[in-house]
């Protein structure tokens, strides 16, 4: 985008800003200053002129250009110089009054006090204005210092551009704002408190990103406005601009005030380009720890579906193979040990599923009122074969409501429950399970009289695929917890686990109590 092409498009034509008024007053007023020190020196000379002679009043003259050198600056230091050889001339050399010189020789006097007086004000005026350099260059150098020390602790892109304009503003006394890349244009993503910008700042902001060269005020590009526009350079790649509206005393063309905008510029963009580059690097490594998780996940998922395939094959093919000779005790074993790994794969294939259905919004429960008990009822019937020798203890609040709820999800939620505590549970261990309601709300508790989970693994258990590695050896996918959690939340309730005080694991289910009896579409 050139010049030109931005001008046709609306923008003011471009001109010089004019001399800022109080830079007029200021010099008036030094240029008076300088008139009033020869005024002073010519009132002390004509006191002190009957005792001394013409020759050494001139101490005075270049006393006045030294005090103007020193405080007004160079100008009113030539002009006080000028007028102390007039003055002299004047009022103390004979003739007095008059400017007619009656000994020539006084024309190497004034010479030598106007030449005198011209050096003494460079010198000074030279000196102060390299002094002044000296304290603005510090002033810059401890700026652009808190600005790194700002930065370096700055975490994310937020951080970043609150430290550049917190540092800005405080060093130079400067608004400003600074505009990052969205959708192939650039926006304001911070700025200063009251800023207001106009579509022309945007489209100049824009038109620096875009060509990578500063614009705005102090520059040839766009400077009728009143902001300077400096790009955010990262290697090959422009990050963003940055916006400042100096004082009107600051001079953005100057090479000081260029470098310093530079510099700031530099160090804002190392420090997005390091916020950018450390945001991929993690992204990099969750990409590289979700490959290896989802490695090792199909890994346990293939050998938790090959092993109840394997069972069932060697079963059916010692059967077929061996019928007529195996016994009728062996026969009956093999055929129920292939019927129990196929409901082991039907579970296992069952809960992937559920957990599809969960993961892609397709859960849709139907609520109807239910009774507790027979809730608790059919999942114990479910679960009856593979109780073995454990007792289980049910404790039924006295005049249970019925609860709406969808009967056959929440029966899974607790045959779930269950097949986790006989994981756990010992042989001859005890299964606890626990209804009642209070405060609008059903709770259902399934405890179990096995070692419980280390009370930091307690908050992960219901995460898909999560096993606990304590004890070891115990199989499953680590399904069943998560799909409860789905289930229950799509119920509006809650599900969390606790270790019991006597030892074993408590997992509490709430669901409300009063819950809509209408069907329920719920996207997880």
């Amino acid at each position: 985008m050139s010049d030109k092409s931005v001008k046709s498009a609306g923008f003011p034509a471009q001109r010089r800003p004019k001399e800022p008024r109080s830079a007029w007053l200021n010099g008036l007023s030094g240029h008076l200053g300088a008139i009033a020190l020869v005024a002073t020196a010519t009132v002390l000379c004509e006191q002190a002129r009957p005792y001394l002679s013409p020759i050494n009043m001139v101490m005075a003259y270049l006393l006045a250009v030294v005090l103007a050198a020193v405080r007004l600056g160079r100008k009113p230091a030539m002009l006080a110089a000028l007028l102390g050889v007039l003055a002299f001339d004047f009022f103390f050399v004979p003739p007095r009054f008059s400017f007619t010189i009656a000994d020539k020789e006084y024309l190497i006097t004034f010479l030598a006090l106007f030449t005198v007086g011209m050096v003494i004000s460079s010198l000074v005026a030279k000196a102060g204005e390299r002094l002044e350099a000296l304290r603005l260059r510090e002033r810059h150098t401890v700026s652009l210092y808190q600005l790194s020390q700002s930065l370096a602790a700055a975490a994310d892109t937020p951080d970043v551009l609150a430290a550049v304009i917190k540092n800005i503003e405080q060093s130079l006394g400067a608004e400003l704002a600074v505009f990052l890349p969205a959708e192939g244009r650039v926006v304001a993503a911070a700025a200063s408190a009251g800023l207001a910008l106009e579509k022309t700042e945007l489209e100049v902001a824009d038109w620096c990103f875009h060509s990578r060269r500063m614009a705005g005020r102090g520059t040839e590009s766009y400077s009728a406005g009143e902001f300077t526009y400096v790009p955010l350079k990262a290697l090959a790649d422009t990050l963003g601009v940055l916006g400042i509206r100096l004082q009107a005393a600051e001079d953005p063309g100057s090479p000081q005030t260029r470098r310093l905008l530079d510099a700031f510029a530099t160090q804002t963009a190392m420090a997005l380009e390091r916020v950018r580059l450390f945001r991929e690097a993690q992204e990099a490594h969750m990409l590289k720890a979700r490959q290896n998780l989802e490695r090792a996940l199909l890994n346990s998922i293939s050998h938790d579906l090959r092993t109840p395939l394997a069972a069932i094959t060697g079963a059916l093919s010692a059967v077929l193979d061996e019928g007529d000779k195996l016994r009728p005790s062996s026969r009956a074993e093999l055929l129920e040990t292939a019927r129990e790994e196929a409901a082991r794969l039907n579970r296992f294939v069952g809960n992937l599923l559920d957990m599809t259905r969960l993961e892609a919004g397709a859960l849709r429960l139907k609520l109807e009122p239910c009774d507790v008990q027979d809730l608790v009822g059919c999942a114990l019937a479910a679960v009856e074969k593979r109780l073995g020798d454990r007792e289980v203890q049910v404790r039924l609040a006295p005049a249970l409501p019925l609860v709406p709820l969808d009967l056959v999800l929440m029966i899974q939620v607790v045959v779930n429950l269950l097949d986790n505590a006989l994981k756990y549970a010992p042989a001859e261990g005890r299964l606890e399970i626990a209804c009642y309601c209070g405060d609008g709300w059903l709770c259902i508790e399934v405890a179990d009289s096995g070692p419980g989970v280390p009370e930091p693994e307690l908050a992960r258990i219901f995460d898909k695929f999560y096993r606990t590695p304590v004890p070891e050896g115990v199989g499953g996918t680590g399904l069943g917890l998560s799909i409860c959690k789905g289930i229950v939340e799509a119920h509006g309730g809650s599900i969390r686990a606790e270790n019991r005080s006597g030892g074993g694991l408590k997992i509490i289910v709430k669901v409300p109590q009063g819950a809509p009896l209408q069907e329920v579409d719920h996207g997880c």
